[in-house]
């Protein structure tokens, strides 16, 4: 059997690298991060013209309707790229939640809306997984109150899907009467992420599903950031390999000393394994779909251990230069760091894998 990406991901996967190498130099990247807004509608733009922003959204909506697997390809190309625009929750989640969970109405309003990139949707369902101290949604007649911390794809949003405590979803406007929304500052400066404030504020329920479709959103979101890791994970090894190969110390070129070697090997023979994991995942999530959960897991905690390992290991090739602003490797391995924690850590997502297999309990 010969699993792989067929030719249409392929030259999906060349599309976007290439779209991204024109529009997403790390000169650009650079600016983004200074601003307070880090998103570019350069590099957007050139990605929506390629269909990206519609690749979830089912054909007779308007978009493409391909599927996780091609949502993956490109999420590692934006890892690569480290490419500061609004992906996962907006063109990923939203689209998912909409389509699984939504009404007709609703899908009628907003999926061609999310297709033509005319409208963006930010996505909060982090207190499904972990709940810190003053966070949580209630939801109680039509209105939502609490507090929803780490809403992905933060700015530029007119509207919010947010999971209450039950993990229900509903549907905010970003303008609605009781909503008060936060940027709020991560360590990765090419992702826009906020914290969402309810009092008494106005939501249109979607389906209730018993947190099925909630469910859904958490096994993509992983799978997503594991794919975007990847790509991080495989610019970090080019770079040390690159750099080994043009730096010299003692009259010779770093990349002869044995232990260099066996760094840059040790991370190539780490990273490579987690194409497939990752692969597998993506593919599971439309074909597989009683395994997909599992998978998911196993992808999001696997991945964000080896590529902390790559991050590290990367910057330590580099030796002093890897921790400089001169290189801006430290793009890169925050936006591992990023998605190793978003939708739950590898603690967290083991232990729920554990669960999922009946060895524990679920918390």
């Amino acid at each position: 059997m010969d699993f792989g990406l067929s030719q249409d991901q392929q030259m999906l996967r060349d599309a976007v690298s290439r779209c991204l190498a024109d529009t997403s130099p790390l000169s650009h990247v650079r600016e983004c991060a200074e601003r307070d807004n880090p998103l570019s509608d350069q590099v957007l733009r050139a990605l929506h013209d390629l269909g990206v922003a519609g690749m979830l959204v089912p054909e007779e909506h308007g978009g493409l309707g391909m599927t996780l697997l091609d949502a993956a390809v490109v999420a590692e190309q934006l890892g690569y790229a480290v490419a500061p625009v609004p992906f996962l929750a907006s063109q990923v989640l939203a689209p998912i939640a909409l389509r699984e969970a939504g009404n007709e109405e609703q899908k009628a309003h907003w999926l061609p809306k999310i297709a033509s990139g005319e409208a963006r949707v930010g996505v909060a369902i982090s207190e499904t997984i972990e709940v810190r101290d003053g966070a949580g949604v209630s939801s109680a007649g039509g209105k939502l109150n609490g507090t929803a911390l780490f809403a992905l794809d933060f700015e530029g949003d007119d509207a919010y899907i947010v999971a209450d405590s039950g993990g229900r979803l509903h549907l905010v406007g970003a303008k609605a009467s009781g909503l008060k929304a936060i940027a709020l500052t991560t360590i990765d400066r090419t992702r826009s992420v906020g914290e969402l404030r309810f009092d008494g504020a106005e939501a249109e329920p979607l389906a209730d599903d018993g947190g099925v479709a909630t469910a859904r959103l958490r096994d993509a979101g992983r799978v997503i950031l594991a794919a975007d890791s990847l790509g991080a994970g495989q610019a970090m090894i080019e770079k040390a390999v690159d750099y080994a190969g043009q730096r010299e110390q003692f009259g010779r070129l770093i990349g002869s000393f044995q232990a260099v070697k066996h760094m840059c090997a040790e991370m190539a023979a780490r990273h490579e394994p987690c194409r497939s994991l990752v692969w597998y995942a993506a593919h599971a999530f439309d074909a597989v779909p009683n395994e997909a959960s599992l998978v998911a897991c196993h992808a999001k905690s696997h991945t964000a251990e080896v590529h902390r390992f790559v991050a590290r290991t990367s910057t330590e090739v580099h030796g002093g230069m890897g921790f400089t602003d001169l290189l801006g490797l430290h793009y890169w391995f925050k936006r591992i760091g990023f998605d190793r924690q978003v939708l739950g850590g590898p603690e967290a997502v083991r232990a729920e894998a554990a669960a999922l297999q009946g060895w524990t309990k679920a918390a």
